[in-house]
């Protein structure tokens, strides 16, 4: 078993925490010598998948320049750890156990210690950073200690972007098939909230992505 760093923002963050998100597509990038070309992913019996050009006259594997891929998060019973948006923090109370003074990390420590704690987006609200009295810290450098959250890789598989299904949109978003009226709406949602992260050519590319799906680890 491997474990490997995910990036959520704050609104999926939530959803995990309640149960909700069981699934992520993350853009599959092979190593082609011509990144442009069209190409098809086929399963191999190790499980990894191999890219094939895709011509008019059918699929041709180029073999030399397309090796065999297998998914950068792990495969079923792997687990992923969840880095989101946080800061550490230090708090001084007075003898009534008001916090009088508030301190955070000046620089990332690479082991966790019993002075700091890690606090999360996510979890805190909408102050403003005058508010709060401190910054916030990407979630790209989170480190393992700070992770709140971690994950065990139940499903992965591979798919066109445009191919998910309603079933699996509420699944990405943490919500009920009834929730989109008219269903053709969660379709509308998806499409806002890929183009919202990658942009409109990535949507309008209709790209492979890794499927995966997962489950929360409870107490870790």
């Amino acid at each position: 078993m491997k474990e490997r760093p995910i990036i959520f923002n704050a609104e999926m963050v939530r959803a995990v925490l309640e149960g909700r998100k069981t699934q992520t597509r993350r853009i599959i990038v092979p190593s082609m010598r011509t990144a442009d070309s069209q190409f098809e992913l086929h399963q191999q019996p190790d499980g990894s998948w191999r890219p094939m050009h895709t011509f008019n006259e059918g699929s041709f594997d180029s073999k030399g320049c397309e090796r065999p891929i297998n998914c950068p998060f792990g495969a079923v019973g792997d687990r992923l750890w969840v880095r989101e948006t946080w800061q550490a923090i230090h708090d001084s109370s007075d003898e009534h156990g008001n916090v009088d003074e508030r301190t955070w990390m000046p620089s990332i420590i690479k082991e966790s210690d019993s002075y700091w704690h890690p606090i999360y987006a996510a979890s805190w609200g909408n102050e403003d950073r005058e508010t709060r009295d401190f910054p916030w810290r990407p979630s790209l450098h989170m480190p393992r200690w700070a992770s709140r959250i971690t994950l065990e890789i139940t499903g992965v598989r591979v798919e066109r972007l445009h191919s998910i299904t309603l079933g699996d949109i509420c699944k990405e978003f943490g919500c009920g098939l009834y929730d989109f009226r008219p269903a053709t709406y969660g379709f509308q949602v998806w499409e806002e909230l890929w183009q919202s992260i990658y942009g409109e050519e990535s949507w309008q590319a209709n790209p492979w992505v890794w499927v995966i799906e997962f489950k929360r680890v409870e107490g870790e």
